[in-house]
């Protein structure tokens, strides 16, 4: 008996261990989903707004701005604003690199005692040293960008500047070299830094500033049909020969147009003095 239970177990374990476990089915755990960041959220929440200023929804953009790379640090004078700067620049266009200015290109001729160029050995007109740019800054005579753009530097200081469109020749451009909308990239050289020149006294005549090795320009103030500079004769009124004299009015066409003296009248005649009347009879 002993020996057939045993039987019955050994069989019994040798079906359980044969029978299959079904596989116990993975559970998936959902990928969490990214956080959905709302536009402009970030950039308004960045902007500090004073008292009394509330705050607004919507995006927040940048229309454009100026970038610079400072690339040489100077060590000189601080770059103060409404002084006159001195500098050296390259010019390119932004969107393929062309250069379109340089002041290491504006070499004026080198001149003797007597005025006269210098020529070199190949007979040619010898040129002296690159003439930098000097400007006053702040007041308009250049593009915004570089009323800007030297903000921070230090004479001897190398620096490029990034300048979008609307800070440069704007949606016209200067064409033929700047075409419209163009953006441009200067690398500048702060030369020096100087104070402005004193106001001139009232009544003296001043210049217009010009650019170094250009021709000057003509003296505000300047009377219509004057000599320009250099001795150029004026240009004469339109419709004016410049050749023929002006007509002479003949007296004998144009009516006479004087008011004729007055016409004295005829005297008059003094009335003839009447007889005293005779004496009467007694």
């Amino acid at each position: 008996m002993k020996r057939i239970a045993l039987l019955f177990a050994l069989a019994a374990t040798l079906t359980a261990a044969q029978t299959p476990t079904p596989p116990t089915p993975k559970t998936t755990t959902p990928a969490a989903k990214p956080a959905v960041k709302k536009p402009g959220t970030a950039a308004a929440s960045a902007i500090k707004l004073p008292p009394g200023v509330k705050p607004v929804k919507g995006i927040l953009r940048t229309a454009f701005a100026l970038k610079y790379q400072d690339f040489v640090i100077g060590t000189g004078a601080l770059a103060e604003p409404g002084k006159l700067y001195k500098v050296h620049y390259t010019g390119w266009l932004a969107s393929d690199g062309t250069k379109f200015d340089s002041s290491y290109d504006h070499r004026a001729p080198v001149m003797d005692k007597d005025n006269k160029p210098v020529n070199d050995a190949d007979g040619k007109p010898k040129l002296g040293d690159p003439q930098p740019l000097t400007f006053p800054q702040g007041r308009g005579r250049l593009i915004p960008g570089w009323d800007q753009g030297f903000e921070g530097m230090k004479v001897g200081g190398k620096r490029r500047l990034f300048i979008p469109y609307q800070l440069a020749y704007g949606a016209m451009g200067r064409p033929p070299k700047i075409p419209a909308k163009s953006d441009l990239i200067f690398d500048v050289e702060l030369m020096a830094v100087t104070d402005m020149p004193a106001p001139p006294a009232p009544g003296a005549p001043r210049m217009l500033p010009q650019r170094p090795g250009g021709a000057p320009g003509t003296a505000p103030g300047a009377a219509p049909g004057s000599t320009a500079p250099g001795g150029a004769p004026a240009t004469p009124p339109a419709g004016a020969s410049p050749t023929s004299p002006a007509p002479t009015p003949n007296p004998a066409a144009a009516p006479s147009t004087a008011t004729p003296p007055p016409t004295t009248p005829p005297a008059t005649p003094a009335p003839t003095p009447k007889p005293s009347n005779p004496a009467q009879p007694n």
